[in-house]
């Protein structure tokens, strides 16, 4: 695991504006329970549990420790590589799962026209800070087609707290000579109150928007710096992603 500062520079680096980090479910898309599906059926063929993760909370949480959370309530105790293989299966059922219908399935309203207006923005660039492994949001995103707008990031697989993880999506950015000068250059945009507190605790500016499961008043009191209804309004919210 690697954790850098922010806003140091070298020589070799390119200085950029603005880093922009999304979170993935809730955020820029949902994929219509295909996660929940996935983990269900591992945690079936591993366990003999059936439906394992029915009312475990997800919500910006990481995969690592949302299976902690359904291992300790159905009283297993899998060890290291145990994990490690239900990890795999995991990801094999949910390149699966992702190609069937389920409610809400689909981009939030607006992302890809602002994800398409961000490219075309020089100095910045987008990465993700997730709580799914790496593999399935890769999953997610190629098949929703917007994965090759994201230049790096970090992922459950990083780290089990999510507040360590925006500091690792940093340091992968400047290994890809991508640097800012300040903390609060690097923008957390995220759709939980997790979201917003990993980008306060790393000293990042916090974006929350009302797509996911909390609204506008419950996302208002983690002191993001700023509360979106969602992405619709392109110009206005690049404008806010940028000042």
């Amino acid at each position: 695991m690697v954790h850098g500062s922010i806003g140091k520079s070298s020589a070799s680096s390119s200085v950029f504006s603005k880093i922009l980090l999304f979170d993935i479910d809730g955020t820029l898309l949902l994929s219509g329970g295909a996660g929940s599906r996935a983990l269900n059926r591992t945690f079936l063929e591993f366990f003999g549990v059936s439906n394992g993760f029915d009312g475990v909370s997800v919500a910006g949480m990481t995969d690592e420790l949302i299976l902690t959370v359904a291992l300790e309530r159905a009283g297993v105790v899998a060890d290291r590589e145990t994990r490690s293989r239900f990890h795999r299966r995991y990801c094999e059922l949910f390149a699966h799962e992702i190609h069937f219908p389920g409610p809400r399935k689909g981009l939030m309203p607006g992302v890809k026209k602002l994800l398409g207006a961000l490219s075309r923005c020089g100095d910045v660039r987008c990465g993700l800070v997730t709580g799914n492994f790496a593999r399935p949001a890769q999953i997610k995103l190629e098949y929703f087609g917007i994965w090759d707008l994201f230049h790096f990031g970090a992922y459950g697989d990083d780290a089990s707290v999510r507040d360590e993880l925006v500091p690792i999506a940093v340091e992968r950015a400047r290994c890809k000579c991508i640097v800012v000068q300040r903390a609060e250059d690097v923008v957390v945009v995220g759709d939980t109150p997790l979201d917003v507190r990993c980008a306060l605790v790393a000293g990042a500016r916090a974006v929350a928007v009302a797509t996911g499961s909390y609204d506008e008043v419950e996302l208002r009191e983690t002191h993001a710096h700023i509360v979106l209804t969602d992405f619709r309004d392109t110009a206005t919210v690049v404008a806010l992603l940028l000042s």
